[in-house]
């Protein structure tokens, strides 16, 4: 063979893996033909409306440039729309009312040691630094409405920081930036499928997209094509692809289409395709998140999770059905669901028990959360111990020997058996009626993604250099949480990260 021919058979096979989609094996970047005219100009185009695509919209416009937002879905907001609420803020008023002490360094701390420091640091530290800014900014810019006192600790954080919204959903943030952006005179255009990113096949530079207007999801070839220039950047937004089963499973393949997901519908793989295709470099693809505290009663990730996190993590017990304890309630997210799926393995579930202490604390995060799950069968109650363990099969007294146990870590301030962090409002489980719901992972998020440079701009895989014209911010990008993201982290990555974005990129 000659080497001309080697040449040719190595580049039909990069191209090939380009179209499965393989991102950092890309060595070749497809050819695209030159753009010679434009339907439509704007300085900044975003392609996605979750909160970083917003974020970075607002922070555009208010520097000065025209900005258009890109949607494919027929409503606006993705998976941020439907995110539980949740907002890490260390320093924040509702910490000190409590009096926890935090910083902005241990949440950094928290992040890469959960993240197995596959995280990138400068990246962890510039958004930890900004959290308590990022949290001023939501209520004094955005009106965003937080549950004053509460406070509120996920799995792998050292201490509780996390504030909830009033309405616990993510669409407290989404509909004050939508409105932000309305009073800005900024399009948030729907039903919009960018198809292709243009980047000029001579200068490499990222000029615009090629999109399908009028797209109806799933059908690719749905809409009119019509091509929008952006004289300054293009900001890719378009997050994570936890709802794309034959490309989660390219990178996982125990990610079978039988596991359920969190995500909308929408949260599918094309332009991490494209965006490889292109010469985009991609890291970490393979580390998915499952969150451990979903239902299987329940279609993507419901109200089990404040449930099984606030009132079975954080004031009560996860056990499994032998009744015993199986692991730290306040790990991060992949050690239980790893800790679950080893359960499944040997024909056991899991669930999460607390008292009507612990139900308190759920229903002043949310009111309507118990009596809901209670509707659907999610949640059941008991006026005894030994009613709830005849139900499930437990045995009562191995049962009542685990809620002991972990009384007398409440007593003592320690957990002798897994260490978890003892909540100083965590009270003895003694109170009746006792409240049970299963835990079961599904996929959640996807850490990896486009690798950028600490502003956001996106890296080209020839050259390690960035691509000029092309940012992104949010779950579309990797190296902020390593091998596992904490929870209410995304939040803060996406609104710090969106604004910084959408900021450096007007400029």
């Amino acid at each position: 063979m000659t080497q001309a021919s080697r040449r040719a058979l190595f580049k039909n096979a990069a191209n090939l893996l380009i179209g499965a989609g393989l991102g950092t094996v890309t060595c070749a970047q497809a050819e695209q033909p030159e753009q010679k005219s434009w339907d439509e100009t704007y300085d900044i185009v975003v392609i996605g409306s979750g909160f970083a695509g917003l974020a970075a919209a607002i922070e555009a416009r208010q520097a000065g440039a025209s900005v258009i937002v890109l949607e494919k879905m027929r409503t606006p907001g993705g998976n941020s729309i439907i995110n539980g609420g949740i907002l890490a803020a260390p320093g924040c008023p509702q910490q000190k009312a409590h009096g926890i002490q935090d910083s902005p360094e241990l949440l950094a701390q928290d992040m890469l040691k959960a993240g197995l420091y596959l995280n990138d640091p400068a990246k962890v530290k510039f958004i930890a630094d900004r959290a308590l800014e990022n949290y001023n900014w939501c209520v004094n810019e955005l009106g965003v409405e937080f549950h004053p006192t509460a406070i509120g600790q996920e799995g792998g954080h050292s201490v509780p920081r996390y504030v909830r919204t009033m309405n616990g959903s993510g669409s407290a943030y989404v509909q004050k930036e939508l409105e932000k952006l309305k009073s800005l005179g900024v399009e948030v255009r729907l039903r919009s499928y960018v198809e292709h990113i243009v980047r000029d096949p001579k200068t490499q530079v990222v000029e615009g997209v090629q999109i399908r207007q009028g797209y109806r999801f799933p059908k690719a070839e749905s809409g009119k094509p019509v091509s929008i220039r952006a004289k300054k950047a293009v900001i890719l937004c378009y997050g994570g692809f936890g709802a794309d089963v034959a490309y989660r499973t390219m990178y996982d393949p125990r990610l079978k289409a039988e596991f359920q997901t969190t995500n909308q519908p929408g949260a599918t793989g094309e332009l991490w395709r494209e965006t490889a295709a292109i010469g985009c470099v991609q890291i970490q693809q393979d580390w998915v998140q499952c969150g451990p505290w979903c239902n299987p009663k329940e279609k993507g990730m419901g109200l089990s999770v404040v449930f099984n996190q606030s009132g079975g993590a954080e004031f009560g017990v996860w056990v499994d059905s032998t009744g015993r304890r199986f692991v730290n309630e306040l790990a991060n997210r992949k050690v239980r669901a790893d800790a679950i799926f080893a359960l499944h393995d040997r024909g056991l579930k899991a669930y999460a028990i607390c008292d009507q202490n612990g139900v308190d604390h759920v229903t002043d995060l949310q009111a309507k959360c118990v009596p809901y799950l209670m509707g659907i069968g999610a949640v059941e109650k008991f006026d005894t111990i030994d009613a709830l363990a005849a139900a499930y099969a437990m045995d009562p007294d191995t049962l009542k020997a685990t809620i002991a146990q972990v009384n007398d870590a409440v007593a003592s301030g320690k957990d002798p058996l897994f260490g978890r962090y003892m909540n100083k409002e965590f009270k003895s489980m003694n109170r009746g009626p006792w409240y049970i719901c299963e835990c079961t992972p599904k996929v959640h998020h996807t850490m990896g993604g486009l690798l950028t440079t600490p502003e956001g701009r996106v890296l080209d895989i020839r050259t390690s250099k960035p691509i000029e014209g092309l940012w992104a911010a949010g779950e579309a990008t990797g190296g902020v949480h390593g091998a596992v993201r904490l929870g209410s982290c995304a939040t803060l990555d996406c609104l710090v990260m969106g604004r910084t974005v959408g900021k450096a990129a007007a400029s």
